[in-house]
């Protein structure tokens, strides 16, 4: 294993590559980098999210994530170390289970849109996505743990699923997207009410 950061300015990466946490070197555009680059995005931008209000219990969620995503990170720095446990993956989806069964059913697809926490929620969700998709391409080249992905495909499902809780502080909803389906089914519905006997 590396050793840990003593000095940030290193210069070694001034030809264009970066070190491992087995002490090898790779080019900065390798997909391993890449992977752990867009995690450490998400991680970020969770970072972000969590510099809005919102109840106690998400706020510990998120916070733990940051920690688990910081052992996801860490085992795509070392090629075949395993940092992510199985027990993270299992909050990840007691979580989901938990808040989704206190949502109302989705209607139609929803904006990623609502308050400014809900929003960054949404951000955070694309980001998730995309580091999944870089972890995948990685997988698909070397061998990596599959929990890896799992725990990203997993984090990006609770993220939607906060977003609809965020939106719902203070008595808001869901912005709804405004198709052609729904809008149709809205006008047959007005002209039952109008048709039907009183």
């Amino acid at each position: 294993m590396g050793n840990r950061l003593t000095q940030i300015a290193t210069r070694t990466g001034d030809d264009g590559s970066t070190g491992l946490g087995d002490n090898t070197r790779v080019p900065k555009d390798h997909l391993r980098v890449q992977a752990m680059g867009d995690v450490d995005e998400l991680n970020s931008q969770i970072g972000v999210l969590l510099c809005e209000p919102m109840p106690g219990p998400v706020r510990e969620l998120l916070v733990d994530v940051q920690h688990q995503l910081f052992n996801l990170g860490g085992e795509l720095s070392m090629p075949g170390y395993t940092l992510l446990k199985d027990e993270a993956l299992l909050q990840l989806d007691q979580a989901l289970a938990a808040h989704n069964a206190a949502l109302p059913r989705l209607a139609e697809f929803i904006l990623p849109a609502g308050t400014r926490a809900a929003s960054l929620a949404h951000v955070c969700r694309t980001v998730a996505r995309r580091a999944e998709r870089a972890v995948v391409a990685l997988g698909a080249a070397e061998a990596i743990n599959a929990s890896l992905r799992h725990y990203l495909n997993r984090l990006s499902d609770l993220l939607f699923v906060l977003a609809r809780v965020l939106n719902r502080i203070d008595g808001g909803d869901d912005v709804y997207w405004k198709s052609e389906r729904l809008t149709r089914a809205a006008a047959e519905d007005a002209q039952d009410a109008k048709a039907s006997p009183t």
